[in-house]
């Protein structure tokens, strides 16, 4: 994948190497790559020059890891309250949002809901806790159901 950049700590990791020997080929000029703000960015053409050999292409759903290691975990807690809806229909979005939450994730990582209807009022509440892209996700299942 061309126009592709690796931060300093993704090509320690593909290489094998500590940080600061990849800092230092940085700074040596042994490696190109250029500064933003106070990171290198190493372009994928470069890292290929540099090691002789094709890089492959970083997976988009790897998981994004800091300089020490960790995994990077994000979460979205949403909240979202509806006036004014019927009964079938809070039915039929609570079925919706519950039966897309149970099923298998990519990477893994569960989808939590819950809903509430308040038949007197015609108000419901959704409580989603979940990852950006199925939160994302199920919001929109949202819109599409109001919205018909």
């Amino acid at each position: 994948m061309t126009g592709s950049f690796y931060s300093v700590e993704q090509v320690a990791e593909h290489l094998g190497l500590h940080v600061r020997t990849v800092r230092n080929y940085v700074r040596d000029g042994r490696l190109p790559a250029i500064r933003i703000g106070k990171q290198y960015r190493i372009a994928h053409e470069d890292l290929e020059a540099f090691t002789g050999r094709p890089v492959p292409a970083p997976r988009r759903d790897a998981p994004r890891r800091d300089a020490a290691g960790r995994q990077r975990h994000t979460e979205v807690s949403s909240i979202v309250e509806i006036d004014a809806i019927g009964p079938e229909t809070a039915d039929r979005l609570g079925t919706l949002l519950v039966s897309s939450a149970t099923g298998h994730r990519p990477g893994g990582q569960r989808l939590r809901i819950e809903t509430v209807y308040d038949a007197e009022r015609g108000r419901m509440k959704i409580v989603i806790l979940g990852g950006l892209s199925e939160t994302a996700r199920l919001l929109d299942y949202v819109e599409g159901v109001l919205g018909s």
